[in-house]
């Protein structure tokens, strides 16, 4: 059996759950997530994505979207679809 190295990582609880639920759609846990990136690290020799501070217009996108102002709403899947498309 091959040896299996532990990481214990501290994180806020909101999102772990939100990234649990989103691995969970995607037949992924969390373990499965940090090998997968830990070899990206091996064979990128990098951090695999782009870290970066938001620029001006990020930023007052966040704060709109957090006060739930300007938000493009629709009724499902396909309506986004459609009007993806068009």
């Amino acid at each position: 059996m091959a040896q299996i190295a532990d990481i214990h990582v501290k994180i806020d609880p909101a999102t772990k759950t939100k990234a649990v639920k989103i691995l969970e759609l995607l037949g992924m846990n969390t373990s499965q997530v940090i090998s997968a990136l830990f070899q990206q690290i091996i064979y990128t020799e990098s951090i695999p994505f782009e870290i970066k501070l938001p620029n001006k217009t990020t930023l007052e996108t966040f704060k709109k979207t957090d006060a739930g102002e300007d938000l493009h709403k629709v009724s499902g899947v396909d309506e986004l679809a459609k009007e993806l498309k068009a």
